[in-house]
């Protein structure tokens, strides 16, 4: 049965087939998905994370970005033209192994993000608190990460040629942030001596000390096929997401290195807090008199605007992948409710929150401090975030074999190219979600592996029952729908 009509989707036809309507209407431009996806995947708090790594960080970096964020591009490129579906990275799932295992995929994408949302909260309830509050505690800062939560889903509710403006406003902020840490940084090395040694002798010495964050490194490239997900609003889909994808890419991989640069400079790594180190760096680097004083306070304001309108970004594209798959009746039917005038996806966009403000309480009778609050959230949400990924390159290996190319779609040249290029993510995407339970050399912490490991089962195990629930709400409606009158059976 196909899924009834509803404004901004286009039910799985191609965008080609959709009528301009008020609610259809393309609202992004070139420069807004641009920005979009460097909203996305250009995130302040992963400079905190990547400096972490160490000496060895800038080493990682660009064999990350060599190994899997470019091939990783260019085979979202090339889905994100060649089916130019709303939906994105579920609409590829389910047109390659069937909509069950679509709903599944999309539940994990959808997931990840409530799970995210409580630790991207905390960080910044964290870096509030040492800029301008120091005695806040743990919980005011979790009700803090509360209202934002809430303030998440009201801009989800609103017409996307409203909520575009905060990424869009966004991302002009990362770029400040970044770029005063890193020169930052890179002067106070100059001035006063570099605090960690970033020669390429001492990074291939200490690359064993980088393992336990590979990941995360891995994870900060991730989300260049977000766009996607509202490609029925983009205008000439395929032409511009391949080339906002490249050029969101371009300036998302410099910015991290030079962040990472800044950072190490002036920060001894083993002195880094992966919560707050944005804030003892800027105080550090400016701090020393009044006017620094107000330029690190001004600067973390504006890293935690960005917190803000990186969660804005991920939840538009999340809940509308989600609310696409409620409505195909893959998923409950609350996931699928829109607003009526401008389609935008309320029921995802609520739940979301809901879930987050959940597990950002429960996390918060059960960590002791902030940094380690936000590392099991992190973790937790990374390892469900990264499943869906290895789908999206099994999808895409199966399509680019079953399916002819379109003419004005881009592609990846050659016969075994995008197979070496697909695999090669599925490997790093694998070896990724190990190193998060186990790094080579070190003992097992059994008491983390408990905690994320059930949590990513039980995490599974829900999803299996909702898309069960889905399933069933479907084949109830399909008998109904399928029934012919008599009057039209007779003739």
């Amino acid at each position: 049965m196909p899924a009834p009509e509803t404004p901004g989707y286009n039910d799985n036809k191609s965008n080609a087939s959709m009528s301009e309507t008020p609610q259809t209407k393309k609202a992004l431009s070139a420069l807004d998905i641009t920005l979009y996806t460097i909203s996305a995947i250009l995130l302040v708090d992963q400079i905190a994370l990547s400096a972490a790594v160490g000496e060895s960080a800038i080493f990682w970096w660009l064999a990350v970005l060599v190994l899997f964020f470019v091939p990783n591009t260019l085979v979202t490129a090339e889905l994100g033209t060649r089916y130019p579906e709303q939906g994105g990275i579920y609409a590829w799932i389910r047109d390659a192994f069937g909509t069950r295992w679509g709903a599944r995929i999309t539940w994990l994408y959808w997931i990840n993000i409530a799970l995210w949302m409580p630790a991207v909260f905390i960080m910044f309830g964290a870096i509030f608190a040492t800029l301008y509050w120091p005695d806040l505690s743990l919980w005011c800062q979790i009700v803090l990460g509360l209202s934002l939560c809430w303030l998440t889903a009201a801009v989800n509710c609103l017409p996307l040629r409203l909520s575009k403006w905060i990424p869009n406003l966004g991302t002009p902020l990362k770029f400040i942030v970044i770029l005063t840490l890193g020169a930052g940084g890179l002067w106070y090395g100059l001035q006063q001596g570099f605090a960690n040694d970033l020669s390429l002798a001492r990074s291939l010495q200490s690359l064993d000390e980088g393992l336990a964050y590979i990941p995360v490194i891995v994870y900060g490239c991730l989300g260049v096929e977000l766009i996607s997900a509202e490609s029925g609003a983009i205008r000439n889909p395929h032409r511009n997401i391949p080339r906002a994808m490249l050029i969101a890419g371009l300036l998302t991989a410099t910015c991290y290195i030079f962040g990472t640069l800044g950072v190490l400079a002036a920060v001894p790594a083993e002195e880094i807090d992966t919560v707050d180190i944005i804030a003892v760096s800027l105080r550090g680097l400016f701090g020393q008199s009044a006017f620094g004083e107000m330029l690190a306070l001004a600067v973390g304001g504006a890293a935690l605007l960005t917190f803000f309108s990186t969660m804005v970004t991920w939840t538009l594209g999340g809940n509308c992948a989600m609310a696409e798959a409620g409505a195909a009746r893959e998923m409950p039917a609350a996931f699928a409710k829109k607003h009526p005038r401008h389609g935008a996806p309320v029921g995802a966009a609520l739940l979301t929150s809901g879930v987050s403000s959940a597990i950002l309480l429960l996390y918060g009778f059960m960590a002791g401090t902030a940094e380690e609050l936000f590392w099991t959230l992190f973790s937790f949400s990374a390892i469900v975030f990264l499943l869906p990924y290895i789908g999206m390159h099994l999808a895409y290996l199966k399509l680019r074999r079953r399916d002819a190319p379109r003419e004005d779609s881009f592609r990846v040249p050659g016969i075994w190219l995008h197979r070496l290029l697909s695999t090669l993510c599925i490997l790093i995407l694998g070896t990724a979600i190990a190193l998060f339970f186990w790094v080579p050399g070190e003992p097992l912490d059994w008491v983390f592996l408990a905690q994320v490991g059930t949590g990513v089962l039980a995490t599974l195990l829900l999803g299996e029952y909702l898309v069960y629930l889905g399933e069933r709400a479907r084949k109830e409606l399909e008998p109904s729908a399928t029934k012919l009158p008599a009057n039209e059976v007779a003739s």
